[in-house]
Order: structure tokens, then C-alpha cells, then sequence
């Protein structure tokens, strides 16, 4: 790192704001435009799947570029890669704002993404680069945090501002936002921070990268069709030969290699995974249960939805001051299992069930992934050295946006089988209730596997020195 102006102090809390502010945006982002998404089907007329794809575009884009932009971001600086992604989101979110078909926002969606991925990536290997060991858990429980309350304000928020002024106003909103966070980043976040010297970007591999990433989640939501098990096929093809090429490049842009040499990296990445892919899409699903099944406005649908991130606002700093002092493994198996519970329950799901169960529920599944995020979040930064920060910071980032886009392409492949391409009128509300259990029940099979690889990591922490022992 270059030798900054500022001292450690002013150094370590111009990162932590920067990395915080933008966790907060994207997320709040995430969750808003989730509420608002039947507003929108109503503005361009979209039918179920073509509605699913405002979000999953998004964590596509995201997941194809959070690997990339952590290599680039190692070799040429974490905090130019930063401003860059903050500049692209936010030229993308004002793109947004001005869309004229479904097609436009999808698009606007895709840039945004993308700029995300550059600030997601090097947000939390700045943060770590910063923190000395025995306070990166208590560091990054703030910096969840400041994710789960996005998550949070975005369903309230999001239906306040689309009940009063319409969906567009959500990113007209974020826009002087965006510009916000890149005149203090150049302002106040100073020096560089980059990996070892003389890297190089391995362009075939992000190219295959990205190619298998978009077959395999395209083909998904194609399917039962041909193309689309052609497009799955051949993304699952692409997928084992980016493998086989990483395993081979002398500059890999994705350490497939720490996977295989380091089991606290691989399982604790693998149970990320797995959590992601059963909980992200609940509201998603549960943002069109409450709207259309319980006809609530969206300004009511968000204040329900809010539970669950509060939850996780409130408990992710203390899981995470506790992760510097308690076994990570402990604390996230524990949360995991709670988490299954929550998933479980929204199996059972129908018309009559009272909105103060979901209200509970979502509590239940707040807490359980609160006490799961932070520990194992910690715990995968703690295994690795301080030269691969930005590479174990994208593929921390990756699991989780391919856990977030496996769930929406769970959701959006059960959509597609029962409803189609129809929107979500009355006569097919039954059809929609099947729809989330068989949704609801996959997730509960996910998560439970992810008990296992949480439980199973093996130790990780030393508290005479705040590290993993596995560190690689």
C-alpha cells in the first residue's frame, strides 16, 4: 500500500464510511426496486418471467463481474476500481430512471450491476487491507450491518416512494446519491492499495468466465424448452473448461487452486453459497405475495418485508464483535440451522396465513442469517493472506451473487413452469401459491445442506492472534 497522508486513525474511518455508504446503496437498491417491481409490470405490461429478470439482470451482472474486477482491482488499485464502479453505477441508475420499456430498464440493470460489481469487490478488500486482524470481525459485522439495513430501508422506503411518486423516483433518488459517494471517496479515502506486483489480467478466463455465468442463468429460465437446455448444457461445459484453463494460467483470475488447498476457504465459501441461494429470493416472492395475494399497497407490503433486515441490521454487529472471540463455526452453523427453520415454515404459506406469522418469521430468519453472515464472512478473510485480500474478497462476493442469482433462477425456472409467461392475475393466484412452496421447499433442502459444510470447515480461529489457522 502506498503510503497514505491521513494517520491510521482518519484512515481507517474515511475506509470504513466509504466502504459502508456504498454496502448501504446497493442493497437499499436491491430491495426497493423488489417492492416496486408490480408498479412496474403495470407501466410496461411484462408478464412473470420478464418481470424476474429487473432482478436477476442485476445479480448476473454483479456475479460476471465481481471475479474480474477484484483481479483488475489487485493489479492496477482497489480504490481506482472503486471510483470506476461508482461512476458506472451511478451514470447506469440515472438510465434507469428514464426507461421506456422493460427492455431499457433490464439493460440500465445490467450496467448497474456491473458498476456494483467494481465497489463490492474492493469495498471489502479496502476494509480489510485497513483493519489489522484481531478488529476485522468487529469491522466487518458494521460493514453487514450497513448491508442488512439497506436491505431494510429499501422495502419501507421503496413502497413510501412508489405509492407517493412512482417507481422512477426510487432511482432519481439514488442518483445524486451516487454522485455523493464518488466526490467523498476522491475527497477523503487516500493511498492505494494493490496485490503483489507484476499480475496480469487473464482476459480468456474472464471471457469464459462471464460466457458460462450468462448460459447457465439464460438457459435456466428457458427451461423446460430446448434452447434453453442447450443454453444450461453448454454453460455447464464452458463453466468445466474456465476451470480446467484457471487451473493451468499462471495468472488466474480466480484462484480456483484455494479452493482445493485451503478447506476454511472452501467450505466456508461453499456454505455462503448455499445460504444465499435459499433466503435471497423470499422477498422477491414474498414482496408479490402480499400485493397480490394480500392486496396490500406497496407502502404496507415494505413496512412487512422490513422484518427480516432489521433483524439482521441490529444482530450482525454483535455476531460479528462475538466472531473475534467465539469459533466462527459455532456462531454461522448456529445461524444456519435457525435459518432453515424460517424457510421451512414458509412452506406452508397459503391465503389465510395471518401477516403477524410472517412478521415472525421473517424475525426468525433475520436472526439466523445475522449470526450465519458475519462469523463466515469473517472467517473466509481470516484464511487467506493479505496478498489475495481483493481475489478472497470477490470470490466471498461471487458466492454470495451466485447464491443470489441461483435463488432467483430457482424462482424464476418454478414461474416459468407454472405461470409461464402470464401475469400474475386472480385466476392464477393458486397456481402462484404452488409456485413459492415448491420454491420454499427447495430452499429448505439448500440451506440444510449448508449446515454441513458450515459445521464441517474445521477450526478457524486462534484468539492469541485473531486468525484463522488455516490461513493460506
Amino acid at each position: 500500500m502506498s503510503a497514505p497522508s491521513a494517520t491510521t486513525t482518519s484512515l481507517e474511518r474515511s475506509a470504513l464510511i466509504v466502504a459502508v455508504l456504498t454496502s448501504f446503496m446497493g442493497p437499499f437498491m436491491i430491495s426497493s426496486v423488489n417492492v416496486a417491481l408490480p408498479t412496474i409490470q403495470a407501466d410496461f405490461d411484462l408478464g412473470a418471467v420478464q418481470l424476474s429478470w429487473i432482478s436477476t439482470a442485476y445479480l448476473l451482472a454483479v456475479a460476471v463481474g465481481l471475479v474480474p474486477a477484484g483481479k483488475v482491482a489487485d493489479i492496477y488499485g482497489r480504490k481506482i476500481v472503486f471510483v470506476a464502479g461508482l461512476f458506472l453505477y451511478t451514470i447506469a441508475v440515472g438510465g434507469a430512471a428514464i426507461a421506456t420499456s422493460g427492455g431499457w430498464l433490464i439493460g440500465a440493470r445490467v450496467g448497474q450491476g456491473l458498476g456494483a460489481a467494481m465497489f463490492v469487490t474492493t469495498g471489502m478488500a479496502i476494509i480489510t487491507s485497513v483493519f489489522p486482524p484481531n478488529r476485522r470481525g468487529r469491522v466487518i459485522g458494521i460493514y453487514v450491518a450497513a448491508v442488512y439495513i439497506g436491505l431494510s430501508a429499501g422495502p419501507f422506503f421503496g413502497g413510501i416512494i412508489t405509492q407517493q411518486f412512482g417507481w422512477r423516483a426510487l432511482f432519481y433518488l439514488v442518483f445524486p446519491f451516487g454522485v455523493f459517494l464518488i466526490l467523498l471517496t476522491l475527497g477523503y479515502l487516500k493511498g492505494e492499495w494493490r496485490g503483489e506486483p507484476g499480475q496480469r489480467l487473464d482476459v480468456a478466463g474472464c471471457v469464459l468466465y462471464g460466457t458460462a455465468l450468462c448460459c447457465l442463468v439464460y438457459g435456466a429460465t428457458r427451461l423446460p424448452s430446448i434452447i434453453g437446455a442447450l443454453l444450461g448444457g453448454g454453460g455447464v461445459i464452458l463453466l468445466i473448461v474456465f476451470v480446467r484453463h484457471q487451473l493451468r494460467a499462471s495468472y488466474p483470475v480466480f484462484e480456483v487452486r484455494l479452493f482445493a488447498a485451503n478447506k476454511t476457504f472452501a467450505f466456508s465459501s461453499l456454505a455462503a453459497l448455499l445460504n444465499y441461494s435459499a433466503t435471497f429470493a423470499v422477498t422477491f416472492l414474498l414482496s408479490l405475495y402480499l400485493q397480490y395475494i394480500k392486496g396490500m399497497s406497496p407502502q404496507s407490503a415494505g413496512s412487512i418485508l422490513m422484518a427480516q433486515p432489521v433483524m439482521m441490521a441490529l444482530l450482525s454487529p454483535v455476531a460479528g464483535r462475538l466472531s473475534d472471540r467465539i469459533e466462527p463455526r459455532l456462531l454461522a452453523t448456529a445461524g444456519m440451522s435457525v435459518t432453515v427453520v424460517g424457510v421451512m415454515f414458509f412452506i406452508m404459506i397459503d391465503t389465510a396465513t395471518p401477516v403477524g406469522l410472517i412478521v415472525a418469521n421473517l424475525i426468525i430468519l433475520g436472526t439466523g442469517f445475522a449470526l450465519f453472515s458475519s462469523p463466515n464472512m469473517s472467517a473466509i478473510m481470516g484464511a487467506v493472506e493479505q496478498r489475495l485480500y481483493g481475489v478472497a474478497s470477490g470470490a466471498v462476493a461471487t458466492m454470495r451473487l451466485l447464491g443470489q442469482m441461483a435463488s432467483m433462477a430457482i424462482a424464476t425456472v418454478v414461474l416459468s413452469l407454472l405461470i409461464g409467461s402470464r401475469a400474475i392475475t386472480p385466476p392464477l393466484y393458486d397456481r402462484f401459491l404452488d409456485s413459492l412452496h415448491l420454491v420454499f421447499a427447495i430452499s429448505a433442502l439448500l440451506c440444510s445442506a449448508g449446515i454441513y459444510f458450515s459445521w464441517f470447515r474445521g477450526s478457524l480461529f486462534d484468539p492469541e492472534n485473531g486468525k484463522s489457522e488455516g490461513e493460506f
